[in-house]
This record gives structure tokens, C-alpha cells and sequence, in this order.
């Protein structure tokens, strides 16, 4: 099979489903990685450039409003919208110049935070007028706690507001366990961790009509990493949810939706290769990121703490100067390197490094 050819730069529209089917065809996933400012971005792109593969980088409400400064007034999540559009406006010029193919995209969004997302498609809904394309490829609502109808007819309302300018929607049917980013669901019930194929053809019926969806079903994921044995994952899950919506509806396609790996961290490899397997196009990376940024940042603190009390003195001599190593660039130079390390073992781990031709 040929490698599909993808340009750099942000990829939007019906090619973001090209990428994905190709994916399901090839039996690989991208790894979508959260990042919050751009250290983190740069290392990301860095990694899908010697993946050479296209790479989904992904914006937290907490991680855009980090983007813009944590001490910015975030009243009606002004500031988490305004450092998520500078985020794109940052990726959309510079993953061209790296050579790599982006597909932007925003994590969970509660109800809660809806305003933010409003926000964004504002920004984006003017850019399409601008350009004729999307600010971001696809934005994620995690209406997962609520009632099943509340939550699907939700993201029914944005998807048809989305599509209108060539977005890609991500819902989540039953919930991701663990912490991440504000939002706590570590004492759920632990049936609400297993999403039940008959809701997934329930939203089949609703969103396919409307536009291009992908779909977070919970098969047991968590956030965090955790001891061997405390995560137990059921991907037979989302194989059975593709073989409900292909038989009930007389579906032609082998894996009719295009599935997404919530709690990727930590991860067997084995269950991660089941779970491509079955169509998962995506999985979410952010807890393994975070120790390799962090990791190396610890090791240069502790290799260099004599140069590291004061501007001047260190074991050389009491007046010699100490700016190149408390220079920031000289430790955050090393986080890049291990956030971009980690990405590239994960490329590999979806069998997604080397399967594109980035044209």
C-alpha cells in the first residue's frame, strides 16, 4: 500500500477524515498530544517530523489559558479563548516551516466550559470568512456525566454549527476515570467507565446526518498512570460498538467510525494495538509527555545545582559568572528534548511512524 502524501501546515476539512481512514486502513493512530505553551509545541512538531508522520497537538481549557498566562482575567474564559487562537495562529505558521501536517484540536470541554468553545468558533467562524478554512481542524465536547440525550443532542446543536466550516466534532460516550486538568471523575461508578455499544448507535443516528464526528467511548480508560493491574481495559468494547453500528444500519465498512483513546498514558501495548485494531485513529498523550518534559528539566537542575544558588560563584572560582546555565533556555532546551523523545516511542508504539509522505 502507498503512503498517503500530506502537505504541511494545518489540515482541515474532508481531509482530516482522509487521514483517519487511512489510519484505520493502515492500522495505526496519531498521537494527540497536549500542549500549553510554545516549548511544548515546538517539541511536538519537532517529534512528528522525525516520525515523519502528521501529529494531532491539542489545546485543555487549562493548557490554552496557561498559553496566555495563568495570571490573565479569564472571565467568561476570555483568556483561555485568547491563548488558545494565539496557539493556532503560533502552530499555523510555524508547522509549515517544520514540514509537518497538524491536525488542531481541543480536549474535553464540560458543559461548564462551553463558553470557551463558543469562543473559539467565533474566532474560527471569522477566520473561515477570511481564508475559506477553520482556525481549528475539530474541537471535543465531554458531555459524558450528563444523560445520554442531553449529551448527544448537545453536540448535535455544535456539530451543525461546526460543520458549516469544516470542523470535525469529538464526543465522549461513558466517562475517562482518573484526574486531568480540573475535572475529577476518580470516585465514578465504575459501570459509567464502559460505554455501551447501543449508545454509540444511538449517536451514530444523530450526528451522522449532521457531519464528520469521532467518538471517545470509554472501554475502562483513566487518566494518569497507575500500577500495573489498577487500569483494566476492555477495547472488545469498541469492536463490538463498530460491528452494532455496521449491522443494524447495513453498513458496507468494516469499522465505520473513527474511535478515540482517551487515558493513553500508561497504556499495555498490547491493549493499544487491540485497540487500533478495532479503528482507533487517536490517542490522547498527556501524563508521559509531561514526566519526559519535566525528567530531563530535574536531571540538569541536579547536574548543574553549584552553578544554580547565585549569578556569580560556582565550584570554578567565587567570581566566576553563571549565566549560561541559568540561562532558561538552557533547561527548557532539555524538556523539548525528552517531550519529543517520548512523542516519537509513541509514534512507534501506534505504528504510526513512517506510514506518511509528508509532501
Amino acid at each position: 500500500m502507498a503512503r498517503m502524501k500530506v502537505k504541511p501546515g494545518i489540515t482541515t476539512g474532508n481531509q482530516v477524515q482522509e487521514i483517519f481512514s487511512y489510519c484505520k486502513e493502515t492500522q495505526c493512530a496519531l498521537p494527540a498530544v497536549n500542549v500549553i505553551g510554545s516549548s511544548t509545541i515546538n517539541a511536538a512538531m519537532y517529534a512528528a517530523k522525525q516520525a515523519n508522520s502528521p501529529i494531532i497537538i491539542q489545546f485543555s481549557n487549562g493548557g490554552a489559558l496557561f498559553n496566555a498566562g495563568k495570571y490573565l482575567d479569564n472571565t467568561n474564559e476570555r483568556g483561555a479563548v485568547a491563548g488558545a487562537v494565539a496557539g493556532a495562529h503560533h502552530i499555523r505558521i510555524l508547522s509549515e516551516l517544520y514540514g509537518v501536517p497538524v491536525i488542531l484540536h481541543t480536549d474535553h470541554c464540560a458543559r461548564k466550559l462551553l463558553p470557551w468553545v463558543d469562543g473559539m468558533l467565533e474566532a474560527g467562524e471569522t477566520y473561515y470568512k477570511e481564508t475559506g478554512k477553520p482556525l481549528y481542524s475539530s474541537h471535543m465536547l465531554d458531555l459524558s456525566e450528563e444523560e445520554l440525550e442531553d449529551n448527544i443532542n448537545t453536540c448535535a446543536q455544535y456539530l451543525e454549527r461546526m460543520a458549516k466550516i469544516d470542523m470535525t466534532l469529538e464526543i465522549e460516550l461513558g466517562v475517562t476515570g482518573g484526574e486531568e486538568d480540573g475535572v475529577d471523575n476518580t470516585g465514578v461508578d465504575s459501570s459509567k467507565l464502559y460505554t455501551q455499544p447501543e449508545d454509540v448507535l444511538k449517536a451514530y443516528d444523530v450526528l451522522k446526518p449532521l457531519g464528520k464526528f469521532t467518538v471517545a467511548a470509554a472501554f475502562g480508560n483513566t487518566h494518569g498512570v497507575y500500577k500495573p493491574g489498577n487500569v483494566k481495559l476492555r477495547p472488545e468494547i469498541l469492536k463490538n460498538s463498530q460491528e452494532m453500528v455496521r449491522t443494524e444500519r447495513g453498513i458496507n465498512e468494516e469499522k465505520p467510525l473513527d474511535l478515540v483513546f482517551h487515558g493513553g498514558s500508561g497504556s499495555e501495548l498490547s491493549k493499544i494495538t487491540e485497540a487500533i485494531g478495532y479503528g482507533v485513529i487517536k490517542m490522547n498523550i498527556d501524563t508521559d509527555t509531561q514526566w519526559a518534559y519535566t525528567r530531563p528539566i530535574r536531571e540538569y537542575m541536579d547536574k548543574n545545582h553549584d552553578y544554580l544558588m547565585s549569578q556569580i560563584g560556582n565550584p570554578e572560582g567565587e567570581d566566576k559568572p553563571n549565566k549560561k546555565k541559568i540561562d532558561p533556555r538552557a533547561w527548557m532546551v532539555e524538556g523539548e528534548k525528552g517531550f519529543a523523545e517520548r512523542l516519537v516511542e509513541a509514534f512507534k508504539n501506534l505504528n504510526s511512524f513512517d506510514q506518511f509522505d509528508l509532501g
